[in-house]
């Protein structure tokens, strides 16, 4: 399963009205004020794979073999698992709850015993996570929950420029030996590296100010960063579907340029399209000409006697 809170539609609700007690400008927005306002969408999906154990060096290649470094991977280099039978959701009215709720019943729908091994990938926002554990705890379930591995090297780069010129190339390759640390389970001691280069850089206030993101994020989701075990046991460690979903779902459509959305507009549009991606618009099409034909025939004309010919 993977769960994700992103920004993609427009809102026509206005702002604010301005501090002049005659009321806002009739030519111009007043200060402060904006056409509309951002609305957060939030999505979901849930799909079967296979494992499909790795080891680090086929995520990332070891910066310091010239063999890897030429060509980019190890060579031989295995793929991760294939997702299959991918089913997504998505809202811009529903609480995330709901959302996680959703995705939770959809899994329990595949597998209503919890015999098969549920791996949930998030983000890493900690009300995210929250709602995830509460979810499986009401229900029962057995859940290895794992921080999206693209969103842990945005930290370490966001490290590494406290450390590099801007542009200097050199940061690629301090990065990469980091992330296969990390891949390696050394999660505490990435943490505890990052903290002694910013000690030995003599970096004080603003200028470490990425690398105590990174480390405290590092602490702080130190049980969700298990990629060691992901990756021998054949789990996904990336949100790659959500982030396409994200795109084609949300972005493709709704923020698109000069959108402007309702709440209720914009709800419907991202409920058809997730319903037409999970190839389920016939089944949906064929329900609402039935719930059309009763709503405008049998329920409207129920009592009425309908006169002898």
């Amino acid at each position: 399963m993977q769960q994700r809170v992103r920004s993609g539609t427009r809102h026509v609700e206005r702002g604010p009205e301005g501090i002049l007690g005659s009321g806002p400008p009739k030519t111009r927005l007043a200060s402060g004020e904006k056409h509309g306002r951002k609305r957060m969408a939030t999505l979901g999906a849930v799909y079967d794979a296979d494992p499909a154990p790795r080891t680090v060096d086929d995520i990332i290649a070891d910066p310091d073999r010239q063999d890897d470094a030429a060509h980019g991977a190890a060579p031989g280099r295995r793929q991760g698992p294939k997702a299959r039978s991918k089913w997504l959701c998505g809202s811009v009215t529903d609480t995330a709850a709901q959302v996680v709720a959703a995705v939770f019943d959809q899994a329990e729908h595949r597998d209503p015993g919890h015999r098969r091994c549920w791996v949930v990938l998030v983000d890493g926002a900690r009300h995210q996570i929250d709602l995830i554990k509460a979810e499986a705890q009401q229900r029962g379930v057995d859940v290895h929950i794992i921080v999206d591995l693209i969103h842990v090297l945005e930290y370490l780069w966001r490290a590494a420029w406290c450390l590099h010129e801007a542009g200097d190339a050199s940061a690629e390759a301090w990065v990469a030996r980091h992330a296969r640390v990390l891949l390696g389970g050394g999660v505490r001691q990435t943490a505890a590296a990052l903290e002694a280069a910013a000690r030995a850089a003599g970096l004080r206030g603003a200028q470490r100010k990425g690398i105590d993101e990174a480390v405290n994020y590092l602490s702080g989701k130190a049980e969700h960063l298990r990629y060691d075990t992901a990756l021998e046991r054949g789990w996904p460690i990336a949100t790659g579907i959500i982030e396409g979903a994200c795109r084609h779902l949300v972005k493709d459509r709704l923020d698109i340029t000069g959108a402007r959305w309702g709440l209720s507009g914009a709800e419907a549009v991202l409920k058809l399209r997730a319903v037409r991606a999970n190839g389920d618009f016939d089944t949906y099409w064929t329900w609402h000409q039935q719930q059309e034909f009763i709503r405008n025939h049998q329920t409207r004309y129920r009592d009425q006697a309908i006169p002898a010919a």
